[in-house]
């Protein structure tokens, strides 16, 4: 027959007594051993129950010296938030769910990083999702975020489906789009004029002297890839005499650009380009190694070379690469503030299109007529 522990210095009471005082966390035996509410949290804290609810699910609208009193009295106490019991009375979690095209491409990953800072700093835990460019597997974790009834959802695949986006819609998740624009007035959405972007880079090249330009990267059919060629096929119209020849990939990696580098440099000297725009840096990166390093061609005097997204890398190559650049911390914490606009909004969900224009950053690797500023 099980017995009831007995601890030094403290003063049991019948289960039945109307009133008794709860020690805490440091007293017990194990400092999760009993169920602590958040009413005495805000007893001991000194604020409403109101205070410390607003605390747990949306700190930043609780005053800092607040939150300290609060977060001592949860310590103190060992409170431990029933997650699956605030849903059930909520309907939402305190996660953010992100959904990105590739985590292998640096770009994705530091999207990540920037929304996980920002969910941190509104109280939300983050949970990532890579669609690999596959819809059906898209739609797999869609259905399973809304499943969990996410708090939102952050998609920067490109590759959502109709049906999916009706979904959303329909359930009421707050989503927003990254590098993308909406396909509807129900949804918000933070993106880069990739287009631009592009047709800056390609002017840059003939500024420089090139005639015979590539885009490198694909495949086309990737929305994003899509909208870069068309800015660089509208420069090339806008300059007679300029050439553009597109040279796709199955992946945006290095070894993607790796393999490109290759095939060009065993062209002959007059069916090279002398100027090359690459679908993002990775791919930069791929080419620069293989067309200096293994063929021995010279970056920017024998081709000329601009990435795409100006990733932490760019500045540091061999080389260091002009690029076009996108800020990804500017998308990561709008992206989460839209979220939580829409998650709070008491009535209609606020949507707002956010367009963020791009930066040419010029360095070495495109450089034939001068140095940066010259």
């Amino acid at each position: 027959m099980a017995t009831r522990g007995f601890v030094p210095g403290l003063r049991c009471a019948d289960k039945d007594s109307p009133s008794r005082s709860r020690p805490t966390a440091a007293a017990r035996p194990g400092r999760y051993a009993a169920v602590v509410s958040i009413r005495e949290v805000a007893e001991l804290a000194g604020v409403s129950v109101g205070t410390v609810s607003k605390y747990l699910n949306t700190p930043h609208r609780v005053a800092p010296a607040t939150s300290d009193r609060v977060r001592r009295a949860i310590k103190d106490l060992g409170h431990v938030r029933n997650e699956a019991a605030r849903q059930m009375r909520t309907g939402r979690s305190n996660t953010l769910a992100f959904v990105a095209l590739e985590l292998r491409n640096p770009f994705f990953g530091e999207v990540a990083h920037a929304v996980e800072r920002r969910a941190a700093e509104n109280g939300l835990f983050l949970v990532l999702a890579s669609s690999d460019g596959d819809p059906v597997r898209e739609s797999q974790y869609i259905d399973m975020f809304v499943q969990q009834r996410v708090r939102g959802l952050i998609l920067a695949s490109g590759t959502t489906r109709p049906e999916d986006f009706e979904l959303l819609a329909a359930r009421g998740i707050p989503t927003v789009l990254v590098d993308a624009y909406a396909p509807s007035d129900r949804f918000s959405s933070v993106a880069v004029d990739d287009a631009l972007g592009t047709r800056r880079a390609v002017i840059h090249l003939i500024e420089q002297g090139c005639r015979s330009i590539a885009f490198v990267g694909g495949p086309e059919s990737v929305r994003r890839i899509g909208e870069r060629l068309d800015g660089a096929r509208k420069a090339v119209r806008e300059h007679p005499g300029v050439t553009l020849e597109v040279i796709p990939t199955e992946e945006r990696i290095v070894t993607a650009g790796l393999h490109v580098g290759e095939v060009i440099a065993a062209r002959r000297p007059a069916e090279r380009p002398d100027g090359i725009v690459a679908a993002n840096d990775s791919v930069a990166l791929g080419l620069m190694q293989s067309l200096g390093n293994r063929a021995g061609l010279r970056v920017p005097a024998d081709i000329a070379l601009v990435g795409f997204d100006d990733m932490e890398f760019a500045a540091t190559t061999t080389v260091p690469l002009t690029t076009v650049r996108r800020p990804r911390d500017i998308f990561g914490r709008t992206a989460v503030d839209l979220v939580r606009d829409q998650a709070e909004a008491d009535g209609p969900l606020p949507v707002r299109t956010i367009v963020i224009q791009p930066e040419l950053i010029v360095r070495e690797s495109s450089l034939r007529r001068g140095r940066p500023g010259a």
